[in-house]
């Protein structure tokens, strides 16, 4: 398939998952057998396929009318870049060490450091390549990927500098950068959180001269860090033109989601435990909760308080969280599988929570379809939405163009 073709895309069903055509009864504005033009990486025209071959002769027929087309999907909370295995941690997790305990002997996040402080820049981004043509596989076309992993100013910087190797790549999904400089305590710390802040603080300052960084995330919890260590780093990146991202709530509410609605973050990512007066804030404030089923999964921790963020209208987003201990995936799709099953959600809300929210939390134009729009979309090989939230345990996606060039998958035209 040519990169620069028209493209007449024939689908039995197109789910848009814009707001402008959405409606209580159809909050993804789907329709049936409508087709599609993909034209200089947009979105063209959407209508009757009939007036569109009369308006775009040129175009290559893609014959789609047994499937359903979506925006493609956007992983908003990963750790991408990354080495080594933490799969013993794993297994002894299974046998019901906790969390907690398995960092307090050297495991968890430190157990990451010292694999990617080994790691060459040509390792982690060979590595961090094919981790995400993998996801793109699986119909995922742009993806927050985290620092977080080094601990230590030249190792976080050669997380960010991988991710920026691929920034360019065409035939992988978009990737946005997050530096999470307080993601844990290196040994060197020697338990001074106080001081590790004051060092990414330091850090913070070249990471965003050099445009390494989108975005900046602490890990804001119980044996993490207080509310007091990670304002100043994330004030700081605010005045730096920064966006904000916090870790909150995973094991406990210790005010993060009352400091992501002071400093107007970008999202809460977690959010097991939030009470009323921090979801009202972040509703009030307009901050997303990115929800992280994978990793509640794996801790056998109970889901966030779903009803309350609905009741105070707080917009879900939904993520794999893909990181090599708690959320060993590299599956939206699960999370996805996994918001419905376990944390019950609707179909519209996974789908526009992995989509139209998740890009918007990006700060990116993607996760919907609408004419003049991105030509960021996912050909699935299902015949519904309803299909998608299914736990199938490989990839669907017969196509997934990215600004209307293909990145996985291939169709071929009618013969």
């Amino acid at each position: 398939m040519s990169t620069d073709e028209t493209l007449l895309i024939q689908t039995g069903r197109l789910v848009t998952c814009d707001s402008l055509q959405a409606t209580d009864e159809n909050p993804l504005g789907a329709s049936d057998d409508l087709a599609l033009v993909v034209k200089a990486g947009r979105v063209a025209a959407i209508g009757e396929v009939t007036n569109l071959a009369e308006r775009f002769p040129e175009a290559r027929v893609i014959d789609h009318r047994n499937g359903v087309v979506t925006p493609g999907l956007v992983d908003a909370h990963t750790h991408a870049v990354w080495v080594g295995s933490r799969g013993r941690e794993y297994a002894l997790r299974m046998a019901g060490a906790d969390y907690e305990q398995i960092s307090k002997v050297g495991g968890g996040i430190v157990a990451s450091m010292r694999a990617v402080r080994a790691a060459s820049l040509p390792e982690l981004t060979e590595a961090l390549a094919a981790r995400l043509t993998r996801m793109a596989a699986l119909g995922v076309t742009a993806v927050e990927v985290k620092s977080g992993y080094g601990l230590d100013e030249q190792s976080e910087r050669r997380q960010l500098e991988a991710v920026a190797r691929l920034g360019g790549r065409r035939d992988l999904p978009a990737v946005v950068p997050t530096f999470l400089g307080l993601h844990a305590l290196p040994p060197e710390a020697q338990g001074d959180r106080d001081g590790h802040g004051a060092r990414c603080l330091q850090w913070l300052e070249g990471i965003a001269a050099d445009g390494l960084a989108a975005y900046v995330d602490a890990y804001v919890d119980r044996s993490a860090f207080s509310v007091a260590q990670a304002r100043p780093l994330l004030q700081r990146a605010a005045q730096l033109g920064l966006g904000i991202r916090i870790h909150v709530g995973q094991f406990a509410d210790v005010g993060g989601a009352e400091l992501a609605a002071d400093l107007g973050a970008a999202s809460v990512d977690h959010l097991e435990n939030v009470s009323a007066a921090g979801a009202a804030a972040l509703a009030e404030a307009g901050v997303r909760a990115v929800l992280l089923p994978v990793a509640s999964f794996t801790l056998g921790q109970s889901p966030p308080p779903i009803a309350l963020l609905r009741e105070a209208g707080v917009e879900l987003v939904v993520a794999s969280d893909a990181n090599p201990g708690t959320a060993p995936t590299e599956s939206l799709p699960l999370a996805m599988a996994l918001a419905v099953r376990n944390y019950g959600l609707t179909v519209a809300e996974t789908l526009l929570g992995a989509t139209r929210g998740a890009a918007a939390s990006l700060g990116l134009s993607g996760g919907v379809l609408r004419e003049g729009g991105p030509a960021d979309l996912v050909l699935w090989n299902l015949p519904h939405e309803d299909d998608l939230i299914q736990p199938w345990g490989g990839p669907m996606a017969a196509l997934v163009l990215r600004d209307g060039r293909p990145i996985a998958g291939a169709l071929r035209a009618p013969a």
